[in-house]
């Protein structure tokens, strides 16, 4: 049976930050007296978008995490996109929640969140298709 333990892994530390973001948000939620939106907030908006946008982009680059790994592809050709989105995501959080917000911090983690995940979908292509030539 496949193991799929940098998946594991970095899907450990990805859960991390991602209950670090939630409570983020539920600790502005309780300051400003907000259950729904962000009642104007902008530091509850920020933070409600920096999960969102964790929660929106983490999965389906896990999921292609795991497609590599369960299909033998070597160790480092999963780990490198793991590391990658988890800086992306660390550059993303702390951009979008510092004050005055960080636009550099955050583009950067999109560009490393968006670059892996068109990489991570070339890569299992990719790594099918020599699977079935080979």
């Amino acid at each position: 049976m496949p193991h799929l333990t940098i998946t594991a892994v970095t899907a450990a530390i990805l859960g991390l930050i991602f209950f670090r973001l939630s409570l983020n948000a539920i600790k502005l939620r309780r300051q400003h007296k907000v259950s729904l939106g962000s009642g104007g907030h902008d530091d509850l908006e920020r933070a409600i978008r920096a999960q969102g946008n964790f929660a929106e982009y983490v999965p389906i680059s896990l999921i292609l995490i795991a497609c590599l790994e369960l299909n033998a592809a070597p160790w480092w050709l999963v780990a490198v996109p793991g590391v990658a989105l988890i800086v992306g995501r660390l550059y993303h959080a702390k951009g979008i929640n510092e004050l005055p917000p960080n636009f550099r911090n955050r583009v950067m983690g999109m560009k490393f969140t968006l670059f892996n995940l068109i990489g991570l979908a070339a890569l299992n292509l990719g790594w099918v298709t020599l699977s079935l030539l080979g």
